[in-house]
């Protein structure tokens, strides 16, 4: 997960340490190695530049289509938008 949201380098980082769109993808990360059933992301690209923004949106699709995870998508982004099935 850390390589996925290229974020590996962060892992001894304070959170103080981190930029806005880095600490976006920290708690991410958080989120997906909880092994919930439900993943709830309020804007989960607000912070980030579009690459990432576009890494993380594939990224959150092929977790829902590998693992069956229920991903609620809170955005105004019509880019993150099209990432989802309903």
């Amino acid at each position: 997960i850390l390589d996925k949201l290229a974020i590996q380098n962060l892992k001894d980082k304070f959170p103080n340490q981190l930029s806005g769109g880095q600490r976006q993808r920290v708690a991410t990360a958080r989120a997906l190695i909880d092994d919930s059933k439900l993943i709830i992301a309020d804007e989960p690209t607000g912070a980030l530049d579009s690459a990432n923004s576009e890494k993380l949106m594939a990224l959150l699709q092929e977790i829902n289509k590998s693992f069956g995870i229920t991903i609620l998508l809170v955005t105004h982004d019509p880019a993150a938008a099209k990432y989802s099935s309903r």
